[in-house]
């Protein structure tokens, strides 16, 4: 997989990525879409069954592409996957599938990036069934400070929903994760970065280059598949 350089701004979750000066972007593949990762400078790809687009009849065709790029050394997470309340399949077909593309991840030595709307009873129930030892990143939280606590305390990792965390009413939550557990996103939007990562250094009190040191380190660290 590709790196991030020392100074660039990372977007740990983005769609229809393209490569940028001083920017590292993980992009989101979607196994319904059957597309290819490809070997560019600046990209870095997460491939998986998002459960808006699983259904009884694609779900073993798709977890056969999800095991095709999971071996694929351009792909560095596998997902987005979890669950939906609001849109989707049966929460049974999502478990199933869900815990299907964990066990992928885990015999590739890859991390899991997470969807999740309303079903944070049935991603912590398959975590503690599940024991991962590779580490989760749910991505497009704005929850609770509580249940940051919660999936913090599991070994996880938040990336904040770019379009709360631009709010002033952020700075709450943000102040109360852990600075070894945040990343950043734009998941797709017309949103720079820049922007945001500007906005969370103010709110956070640090200087901007703090930030950007801390999110480069988290990154290192959650590549090397370090839950805790």
């Amino acid at each position: 997989m590709n790196f991030p350089r020392p100074d660039d701004y990372i977007d740990i979750h983005n769609h229809g990525a393209v490569p940028e000066d001083g920017l590292f972007k993980v992009e989101t593949l979607m196994a319904h879409e059957d597309l290819e990762p490809g070997n560019i400078t600046g990209l870095t790809y997460s491939y998986g069954i998002h459960p808006w687009h699983l259904n009884d009849e694609n779900h073993k065709l798709l977890l056969g592409r999800v095991v095709k790029a999971a071996g694929n050394p351009d792909v560095a997470l596998i997902g987005e996957a979890g669950f939906d309340r609001v849109r989707g399949p049966s929460m049974e077909l999502q478990k199933r599938v869900f815990e299907e593309q964990v066990s992928i991840a885990a015999g590739n030595d890859k991390p899991v990036v997470i969807h999740c709307v309303r079903a944070w009873d049935e991603l912590l129930s398959s975590h503690k069934r599940l024991r991962p030892e590779i580490p989760w990143l749910v991505h497009g939280f704005h929850g609770k400070e509580d249940l940051a606590r919660q999936l913090i305390s599991k070994g996880m990792y938040l990336s904040l929903w770019f379009e709360f965390v631009m709010r002033p009413e952020a700075a709450p939550l943000l102040k109360s994760i852990p600075g070894n557990r945040i990343f950043l996103e734009t998941d797709g939007a017309d949103i720079d970065i820049k922007d945001i990562y500007i906005k969370v250094s103010k709110d956070l009190g640090v200087r901007l280059e703090t930030l950007k040191e801390q999110i480069l380190k988290n990154f290192v660290i959650f590549f090397s598949n370090n839950c805790y």
